[in-house]
């Protein structure tokens, strides 16, 4: 199916940013400045350009991989803004890939959930999040059609629409509803298997088409936890550094999962491991086994 045509939507001007009202305003609260702006600016462009309900309008790269215009409108508007503000900073994306080399390196989804947005539903967002080596530094997710702005930066804490966040204290899996994340890139056995694992140790199982969405439902302790055999690092960069701030526990995604993707976990303390040994998936490195 052709992609989505929309006619003459201008993308916003990039504004200059105000740096925050601290007395020393280091090099990392600017960035976040400017990552909270360029997204909130970007979210509103692919809101301008998101299809109404129905049939998915957009094409299919991969089975069940979907791309619209918006996403390399959206992509390179991200770019050339933090292009602009930041030079010497590298640069990933989903769609254009790394074109930028830096010490730190901005890591972008221009959408994630496009399934949902192709078809003019609600739950995508726009992720930008910031890494140095195998550091997740700094995290936002835009979801305008919610409503919603997550974010994140190291040892500030994390927000929900400016309110902070923490994940949930659940610690009994018979407690837990928990997010399965699927990947066309998983064979469909062993997806199942992976559902018919943590069904057996009593949880509830969601599936809401956005990785980085349900991420975030963990850091705000909307679920209980996330586990997914393979996700792309464009698709979690930002959530990590969220949820992190948020006290969720996680595995080690980086430095293995930033070329080719990888599996995630992430939860409430109180439930991670015990969703690690369910799900089969390597285990929290930020808190001890209970």
């Amino acid at each position: 199916m052709a992609a989505l045509k929309v006619a003459a939507v201008a993308a916003p001007k990039i504004a200059a940013v105000a740096a925050p009202k601290v007395a020393a305003v280091t090099a990392l609260d600017r960035r976040f400045a400017v990552a909270r702006q360029l997204s909130e600016q970007a979210a509103t462009l692919a809101m301008r350009m998101r299809p109404p309900p129905g049939a998915a309008q957009a094409t299919l790269k991969d089975r069940q991989d979907w791309l619209t215009e918006a996403d390399g409108t959206v992509e390179r508007f991200l770019s050339d803004g933090l292009a602009a503000a930041f030079p010497e900073d590298g640069f990933q994306g989903e769609e254009a890939g790394s074109t930028r080399a830096g010490r730190l390196r901005w890591v972008v989804d221009p959408i994630d959930g496009t399934s949902n947005y192709a078809r003019g539903a609600a739950r995508w967002c726009v992720s930008v999040g910031l890494v140095e080596g195998d550091a997740f530094l700094l995290g936002v997710l835009a979801a305008p059609a919610l409503n919603e702005t997550f974010a994140a930066c190291h040892g500030q804490g994390a927000t929900l629409n400016g309110a902070p966040i923490k994940v949930a204290a659940t610690n009994s899996l018979d407690r837990a509803i928990i997010e399965a994340g699927w990947s066309p890139r998983v064979a469909a056995a062993d997806y199942l298997a992976l559902c018919d694992r943590v069904l057996e140790a009593g949880v509830m199982l969601r599936a809401g088409g956005s990785g980085a969405m349900g991420l975030a439902d963990v850091a705000a302790g909307r679920m209980d936890g996330y586990a997914e055999l393979h996700i792309n690092l464009w698709d979690c960069a930002a959530a990590l550094a969220i949820l992190i701030e948020a006290g969720a526990a996680v595995n080690a995604f980086l430095p293995n999962g930033a070329a080719a993707g990888g599996p995630i976990l992430a939860g409430a303390p109180g439930i991670a491991w015990a969703l690690a040994d369910a799900a089969r998936l390597p285990p929290p490195v930020n808190f001890a086994r209970p």
